[in-house]
């Protein structure tokens, strides 16, 4: 699997640990940046190059991922969501990892790198990485209302 990453200064050191952790495991591991720790960079940039390339991979078959980190999260979170066709869920514990991915098909996980020791964000990575779409029909059917609000700007009962 593709893994793209993205982060903040806040989220860097835990980037660049993922990037050889999940790299060693066999993930193929892009790096939307930044490269070099500047406490005033400005994370959207990142975090929707991440997005973009996600969804490039997905349309032209890869399988493939993404990771956005900050100190929160919560930002890198929203720019990513801001790339149609992108369901980006911020992650705490393995259960919302987890549920991300089996209900939500999420296709990117952001994670605050200052809320979790490197060890419990990694975890919660490597969940939301190994966890399957359940295709259940009620989470594709709900998905497919967000999906087509996301097109149309009209809200599906």
């Amino acid at each position: 699997m593709r893994v793209h990453i993205a982060t903040d200064h806040a989220g860097l050191e835990l980037s660049h640990h993922l990037i050889e952790h999940l790299g060693a495991k066999g993930y193929e591991m892009v790096d939307h940046g930044p490269q070099q720790y500047d406490p005033e960079d400005d994370y959207p940039a990142f975090c929707i190059n991440a997005a973009l390339a996600v969804l490039a991979d997905q349309a032209a078959g890869v399988d493939a991922l993404g990771i956005v980190l900050g100190g929160s999260g919560n930002g890198e979170q929203i720019a990513a969501n801001k790339v149609k066709g992108i369901r980006a869920a911020l992650a705490w514990n393995l259960d919302t990892a987890k549920l991300a991915r089996e209900h939500n098909d999420a296709n990117v996980v952001a994670v605050g790198g200052r809320q979790h020791s490197v060890e419990e964000a990694t975890a919660i990575i490597e969940a939301f990485l190994a966890e399957p779409f359940s295709n259940a029909e009620r989470h594709v059917r709900r998905i497919g209302k967000i999906a087509a609000y996301e097109a149309s700007g009209e809200v599906v009962a």
